[in-house]
């Protein structure tokens, strides 16, 4: 049992402790931080097609094999490595993501070469300060918005991929460029202060 097992939370992490633990710690809170920043992209990437909960368990494996998230190794990743991680059972063995990976540490890079860092690029799409949302119900919270849309569109513009409308707004959500914890969760009002 969770020491929190008492709060009210998001359903969508149950009781899973590892689910729990990511909604309360991580999920919807600000990060600034560049190397995170391009962590969550990739990973929400990789989600594509599958529950999140399936990358949450695979993430320390990711870390590891992906030389946690150093997009000037990733970029510089060959075929030997790339068939390396296609043999690995602890990340999801897609060629297009794994390549993915490779490919938006090359956007990224590029996006850092011409002085401009993912954080002031993504919270540029928020004015710099997190959307509080008040959703009573997880059926009202979309699964895209205007928003990701054109982040969406720019990113793939600037050479990324894995980056659809709606892995772009799950992508906000566990950013925290959008606070899109419901209203009774105890999260919602802790990130709105």
């Amino acid at each position: 049992m969770s020491e929190n097992d008492h709060k009210k939370r998001c359903w969508w992490c149950g009781d899973d402790e590892l689910y729990q633990r990511y909604h309360d710690k991580e999920w919807g809170v600000p990060i600034h931080d560049d190397h995170q920043l391009f962590e969550f992209l990739c990973l929400e990437g990789a989600q594509a097609g599958l529950s999140w909960i399936t990358i949450l368990r695979k993430r320390e494996n990711y870390r590891r094999v992906f030389d946690r998230f150093d997009a000037h190794k990733i970029a510089n990743y060959d075929a030997a490595k790339i068939a390396s991680l296609l043999s690995d059972p602890g990340i999801v063995r897609n060629k297009l993501k794994v390549n993915g990976f490779v490919k938006n540490a090359r956007a990224y890079l590029k996006m850092l070469d011409q002085g401009e860092s993912l954080d002031s690029y993504l919270w540029n799409y928020v004015d710099g300060v997190p959307v509080q949302n008040n959703w009573q119900t997880m059926s009202q919270i979309p699964a895209n918005t205007p928003v990701s849309d054109a982040m969406s569109k720019d990113l793939k513009k600037r050479g990324f991929t894995f980056v659809g409308s709606t892995i772009c707004y799950a992508m906000m959500q566990a950013a925290g460029l959008v606070n899109d914890h419901i209203t009774e969760c105890y999260r919602h009002d802790e990130l709105r202060r």
